[in-house]
C-alpha cells in the first residue's frame, strides 16, 4: 500500500514536472537573487523562481558563505538587463529545489547567452544539450579569447569548484543547476 501511494504519488509530480518543462511563461522581473536566478511574478499572479539555464555565475555572498569575484557584477548587471521588465522564460527543466531552469528572454535576446558573453557566467557545460550547447560555449570561448568580465583574472575559479571547496571545508554548498 505504502509503495503504491509512493510511486503514484511520484508519478504526480514527474507528470507536473514535465507539463511545466518546455513550456514559455511571461512574467515580470521582481527580484533578482545572483547572476543566474531570478523571481518572476506571472500573470496568474503567481511567483516563479528562475533559474537561467545552461550558465553558472559567480557566487554572490552570503550570510554563510564568501562570495566569488564578478558575482556582484554579475548580479548587478543581470538586475540592469531584466529587472521590472516583462520577459519570456522558456522553461526546460525543473531543478533538485524546485525551481523552473528556463533561457531567459527579453526583447528577443538570450539573456543566458549574453552573461556568458559578457564573461560574467560559465557555460554549464554538465547541463547544455543541443543547439544551446554550442552557441554558450562558443560565447565562453570569444569572452575568454577577449579577456571580458571574470575572464580577466589569470585563472577564475568555476563556482562549482568553488561551492566544491566550501563543502570540503564543512560550510553549507549550494548544489547548482
Amino acid at each position: 500500500m505504502i509503495r503504491t501511494l509512493f510511486a503514484a504519488s511520484l508519478l504526480t509530480i514527474l507528470c507536473a514536472a514535465d507539463c511545466l518543462a518546455a513550456r514559455t511563461i511571461e512574467g515580470v522581473v521582481r527580484a533578482v537573487y545572483d547572476g543566474d536566478t531570478v523571481l518572476l511574478a506571472t500573470r496568474q499572479e503567481s511567483r516563479l523562481k528562475v533559474r537561467l539555464y545552461g550558465i553558472d555565475a559567480p557566487e554572490t555572498a552570503k550570510p554563510d558563505m564568501p562570495g566569488q569575484p564578478f558575482g556582484a557584477i554579475a548580479k548587478r548587471t543581470l538586475m540592469y538587463k531584466i529587472m521590472g521588465r516583462q520577459v519570456a522564460a522558456e522553461i526546460v527543466d525543473i531543478d533538485q529545489y524546485h525551481r523552473s531552469v528556463a533561457v531567459i528572454r527579453y526583447a528577443g535576446r538570450d539573456i543566458n547567452r549574453e552573461m556568458v558573453a559578457e564573461g560574467l557566467a560559465w557555460a554549464y557545460r554538465q547541463y547544455l544539450q543541443g543547439a544551446y550547447a554550442s552557441e554558450y560555449i562558443g560565447a565562453e570561448e570569444r569572452a575568454r579569447s577577449k579577456r571580458s568580465g571574470l575572464w580577466r583574472d589569470i585563472n577564475p575559479k568555476s563556482p562549482w569548484e568553488f561551492r566544491h571547496a566550501l563543502k570540503g571545508q564543512g560550510r553549507k554548498s549550494h548544489g547548482r543547476r
